[in-house]
């Protein structure tokens, strides 16, 4: 896929704001559950790029291969937590917003095994990805998962 603009050479201060929220968010829970819901997040948008680089660092943080190919079938399969679970559900629940799902379940869920400060982490988490999916897919972005990191650096340096 051939980039159709470049949002970082496009409106630079906007996008080292972004990633600055963005690296915030993602270091505001533990590593391991982040990568599911910037995973899952990515597979309901089918976003290329994002699950390119967040399945390969989840693999880096030491997620299994198991877990990462099982993870659009979460609810069938043994291998989540019910924090997971819950992070889960939430994380389809928002994405999905537009289709009228019932936030009700998603959220008792929630409530059961997250903080209320840990809720907001949560969702503005999931705010962040699905962002980055539409800033990928709507601009045919490809970034290699390296650069990404060099410029996560570069941002939070």
């Amino acid at each position: 896929m051939t980039a159709r603009l470049d949002p970082f050479a496009a409106a630079p201060a906007l996008m080292k704001s972004w990633m600055s929220t963005s690296l915030a968010a993602a270091g505001s829970l533990e590593p391991g559950l982040v990568a599911l819901v910037e995973v899952r997040a990515s597979q309901i948008n089918g976003c290329a790029n994002c699950l390119n680089m967040h399945t390969a660092d989840a693999r880096e943080r030491g997620e299994t291969e198991q877990r990462l190919y099982l993870l659009s079938a979460w609810r069938e399969a043994p291998c989540y937590s019910e924090r997971e679970r819950a992070a889960l559900g939430w994380t389809e629940a928002l994405t999905r917003l537009s289709e009228g799902p019932s936030l009700e379940h998603a959220r008792a869920a929630l409530d059961e095994h997250f903080t209320e400060e840990e809720q907001v982490k949560l969702t503005v988490m999931i705010n962040v990805i699905n962002g980055w999916n539409r800033l990928a897919v709507g601009f045919g972005l490809w970034i290699d998962p390296a650069a990404a990191k060099a410029r996560a650096r570069a941002v939070a340096g």
